[in-house]
């Protein structure tokens, strides 16, 4: 089978991909008030040095971190840069963050931000409870925890006829065609900036790979510095090497996960800069290939 189709005038072939019978729906969140879980007499959390530390977590609005700055360096503990969103029903909720894709457009339907534009950049939260979503830094002034927003979910489903082995995750349409995979000797190859090796794979492990995060741990710096992650940014997107995400994501020889750069480095041990799965692929389906600044930045053209 062709798996590559010649578009007139495109500056490359295009995967062929079953994406004209996706459906699209709309998805509402309402922007969530940051939490922090634990004692009221007590709120701190643990450091992997036994340190006790407090810190601003995920959720909310963050005024100051936005996709394309750098995923290290912020006095925080897994901060999501821009807006996190979440519906008020846990069914409502499972169904926001399985069905909303990196990419898609949203909305704000509610407050003195009406009609404000943003778009999908990540899944988090400790157990997929929050969408992220990137939002300019000017319109961030005119928001406020509670304004409801809408995106258009679009992307789950998607397939690429002939390529069984590699499935798509929380991926757009239009993110998949920004990334311009390639077909090379039956392998589907994608750019990134980095490969993750399977020792620094996180917290995550085992969950579903439909929504939240998988983290790369940071707790041994010089192991990260060595893989060349430590100048990673936030919407970057990178291999996740070594691991199956086809289900629930877990270690596996020869599979191989694409994912980006949904949230920025924590203190606590097994977590560091969380990445949402985008794509997964195992017998070496997916071949990435390591290029400078592949970033949701550029590849969604986001304005800050």
């Amino acid at each position: 089978m062709d798996l590559a189709v010649k578009e007139p005038g495109a500056n490359a072939d295009r995967i062929a991909t079953n994406e004209e019978s996706l459906v699209s729906v709309s998805l509402m969140g309402a922007i969530a008030q940051p939490g922090f879980p634990g004692l009221p007499a007590e709120p701190y959390r643990l450091a992997a040095d036994g340190r006790p530390f407090l810190l601003p977590t995920y959720g909310g609005i963050v005024y100051n971190v936005s996709v394309g700055d750098p995923a290290f360096g912020w006095q925080a503990d897994c901060v999501h840069p821009g807006i996190s969103i979440a519906h008020a029903s846990d069914l409502g909720n499972r169904g926001l963050n399985t069905f909303a894709c990196v990419g898609n457009d949203a909305t704000v339907i509610t407050g003195r931000g009406e009609r404000i534009k943003g778009v999908v950049t990540g899944k988090s939260g400790r157990f997929s409870e929050q969408v992220i979503v990137h939002v300019a830094k000017p319109e961030r002034d005119k928001l406020a925890v509670g304004d409801r927003v809408v995106v258009k979910g679009l992307g789950v489903g998607m397939s690429l006829p002939g390529l069984d082995k590699v499935r798509l995750k929380s991926l757009s349409p239009r993110l998949f065609h920004a990334l311009s995979p390639r077909l090379a000797d039956g392998k589907l190859e994608v750019p990134v900036v980095a490969t993750v090796p399977p020792h620094l794979v996180g917290a995550g492990a085992g969950l579903t790979s439909e929504g939240g995060s998988l983290h790369i741990q940071t707790t041994d710096r010089e192991a990260v510095a060595a893989a060349g992650l430590d100048t990673l940014r936030l919407g970057d997107i990178v291999a996740i090497a070594d691991t199956d995400s086809r289900y629930q994501h877990g270690y596996l020889r020869g599979a191989m996960g694409i994912g980006v750069i949904g949230q920025t480095d924590g203190p606590r041990a097994g977590y560091g800069p969380g990445m949402t799965l985008l794509m997964t692929g195992i017998d070496g389906s997916i071949a990435p290939v390591t290029r400078e600044g592949v970033n949701l930045v550029s590849l969604l053209d986001l304005a800050d």
